[in-house]
């Protein structure tokens, strides 16, 4: 099979990165992931993990794909599928005010964007994100806009993964 790649973007920053899909790693993750796509959300910081950006999403897959590939200390370009329940997430703590309540399912996607993140949350303890794409090309102007964001704030972007 040849590969695919994703465009991941932040939309006000007008900035992108090129992802790798890791068929032969994740190959039910990919595949949920590519036949969902385009997906677009609302960006988040990460306050636990350190360089990460995300979004959430309603299920998109017909069955939450396994933990295929799976990593707590994912490195620069390393692209993560989270899957979460509303309580584990649907606290004040976290900061939703929509997308997370209890009862409900959320899908995270998220790019790690620089050294040194632990999957480590005070919470619930370890949390194993699945590694289904390593970005490519663009890494280092899209860090520069998330350490951007991380300063300025998120408020009004938007973080988009598309068919490369």
């Amino acid at each position: 099979m040849a590969d695919r790649f994703v465009t991941v973007s932040l939309d006000q920053r007008n900035v992108h990165c090129t992802a790798r899909l890791l068929t032969d790693r994740a190959p039910l993750t990919c595949e949920a992931v590519w036949e969902a796509l385009p997906l677009s959300g609302d960006v988040y910081h990460a306050k636990y993990a350190r360089n990460e950006i995300y979004a959430l999403f309603p299920p998109f897959a017909s069955t939450e794909p396994p933990l295929e590939n799976p990593t707590v200390t994912p490195i620069p370009g390393d692209l993560c599928y989270f899957s979460f329940t509303g309580a584990e997430l649907g606290t004040r703590a976290y900061g939703y005010d929509r997308e997370v309540r209890p009862g409900t399912t959320v899908v995270d996607l998220a790019l790690f964007y620089e050294r040194n993140n632990l999957l480590l949350n005070g919470d619930v303890g370890w949390v194993p994100g699945i590694v289904w794409g390593q970005v490519v090309e663009g890494l280092e102007g899209m860090a520069e806009a998330c350490n951007d964001l991380w300063r300025r704030g998120a408020e009004g972007e938007r973080l988009g993964f598309r068919r490369g």
